[in-house]
């Protein structure tokens, strides 16, 4: 092998077999001084791989966010859609036991101290928040984007602060108050830093990339479990977490966008690819509230699309559509047949399931009858500002015990929970900013010429429906996963904004050259 004169032997034993030259070669440094903390870290702890590693990837992450943060960012999404805040009954996996969720001081392999009171994930966020900051300090060319509909979101925020205020004015628990309102305070985070992290097409395809992927990921758990358990649900009554399938419904949303916009061709391959995988997972997931999400979501995009779009997916859809309808029609009033399953759940949300036939769903309607008037009741108490968070709700009808530690503070109806804790003020404040919202990314969608971005903003609105008619029925609004994600996506309708102005721009610059 023929070497340049001006090759040092440090170059052609070192860097040249690992294919790196003097411009790069400090990433054998990082390399070896990571190799050199985790032998100390490991001496130091006594041999706790698990607790190394994650000191490590904490510093890890330090560096991204300084150095990357757009990195940082995609990280931080991919890991909160791989890693579960709640165990699935039945089911133990690393995705859950990492703790990424949980305290410090709760997590099994960190040594116990009183003041962790911050999670992995809570870290992350406060890097990110912390590099964003040095970021805007430092650099010339930073340019704050304002967020969409600055003002519904200010006062959305003011009341949500107001009755955490509320709640420990009038006797709340502190510590049950900051387990209400954390998930929506990240999506008011997120909501505010994505825009400021991003800011190219590009970024917004690496991003959604990691959220395919991600989401993938969390499919294949759900298959692997029904296939493992003989292709079916074993009697167990999930197979995945209740935020997951409300994950794959974007998807599926983001699939049908590529396919009428004719963008996106490898994202598309690859959803095209997993479409089984994602039907499957989003069965065995077996949530009564995405069923009907789905069909709102489906009604929502046929609103939205321009009339010859709205043509071209009515084509595609009607035959699925009548399909669908036959398979419904066949499982109406076949219980007991695993293959009818969907069909069940979706009509107990409409029928009263019978106690001897479908006794999970009627049960479950019944605890969610009286859980709901339990609520009206405590409306009817506190109409105008609310409990407050971290206050039981009123309970004239006492309900049974469920596996939910904090049943006597969050109901399964999170839209009565928001009126319930922030009193009609919160509840205004809340549906005008989501409303306000879904407006201006209409008004964009409808504006935008890219395709990609089209779709991007069509998922955007959608998700923020989805999510709404999810959460009217099941436990979503403090479950950070889902808080998280909307905050992410919301999030980027201010960038793909700006990025259509530079690209209207740049256009017209053309124009007027030519």
């Amino acid at each position: 092998m023929n070497h340049s004169a001006n090759d040092s032997i440090y170059q052609r034993i070192l860097l040249k077999p690992l294919g790196l030259d003097r411009d790069n070669s400090f990433v054998i440094w990082i390399l070896l001084l990571f190799a050199s903390m985790m032998a100390a870290g490991m001496y130091y702890f006594e041999g706790n791989v698990a607790l190394v590693t994650g000191i490590l990837y904490l510093i890890f992450i330090l560096f991204l966010s300084v150095f990357r943060i757009d990195y940082s960012l995609y990280l931080f999404i991919f890991t909160v859609l791989l890693f579960e805040q709640y165990a699935i009954p039945g089911f133990a996996t690393i995705t859950h036991d990492v703790s990424f969720f949980n305290n410090l001081k709760e997590i099994s392999y960190v040594p116990y101290f009183h003041f962790g009171m911050i999670s992995p994930f809570e870290i992350h966020i406060l890097f990110l928040s912390f590099a964003l900051l040095m970021h805007m300090a430092v650099r010339k060319d930073f340019t704050f984007k304002p967020i969409s509909v600055w003002g519904a979101y200010l006062v959305f925020f003011a009341c949500l602060v107001l009755a955490f205020l509320n709640g420990m004015r009038t006797g709340g628990d502190f510590m049950i108050a900051l387990w209400e309102v954390r998930a929506l305070f990240y999506l008011c985070l997120m909501y505010l830093i994505v825009p400021q992290i991003l800011e190219s097409k590009k970024q917004i395809t690496m991003l959604f990339w990691v959220i395919i992927i991600g989401i993938t990921i969390k499919a294949l758990q759900g298959v692997a479990r029904f296939v493992n358990l003989g292709f079916t649900t074993g009697g167990f009554d999930v197979l995945t977490n209740h935020e997951d399938p409300v994950f794959m419904i974007t998807l599926f949303v983001l699939l049908i966008g590529f396919l009428l916009f004719q963008t996106g061709q490898k994202q598309k391959l690859w959803l095209l690819a997993s479409l089984l995988i994602f039907f499957v997972g989003f069965y065995v997931a077996q949530r009564r509230a995405t069923y009907g999400s789905l069909i709102v979501s489906i009604t929502a995009i046929l609103v939205l699309l321009p009339a010859l779009k709205r043509i071209q997916f009515l084509k595609f859809f009607i035959p699925v559509l009548s399909i669908l309808l036959i398979y419904g029609f066949a499982f109406w009033n076949n219980a007991s047949s695993s293959v009818g399953r969907p069909v069940q759940m979706l009509k107990s949300a409409f029928v009263e399931p019978d106690m001897e036939t479908n006794f999970r769903d009627y049960s479950s309607n019944l605890y969610r009858d009286n859980e709901n008037y339990n609520l009206a009741q405590t409306v009817v108490n506190n109409t105008v500002l609310g409990t407050g968070f971290g206050k039981r709700y009123d309970q004239p009808i006492p309900l049974i015990n469920i596996r939910f530690p904090l049943r006597d503070y969050i109901p399964h109806n999170h839209m009565y929970w928001i009126l319930v804790k922030m009193g009609s003020v919160g509840f205004f404040a809340f549906w005008f900013f989501f409303n306000c919202f879904v407006a201006k990314g209409t008004q964009v969608f409808t504006r935008l010429n890219d395709p990609y971005l089209k779709v991007i903003t069509l998922v955007i609105v959608i998700a923020v429906i989805n999510q709404m008619v999810v959460s009217f029925f099941d436990l979503q609004l403090t479950y950070y996963r889902s808080m998280i994600y909307l905050g992410c996506l919301m999030g980027l309708l201010p960038v793909i904004m700006h990025i259509d102005r530079e690209q209207k721009s740049q256009d017209e610059t053309i124009t007027e050259i030519v």
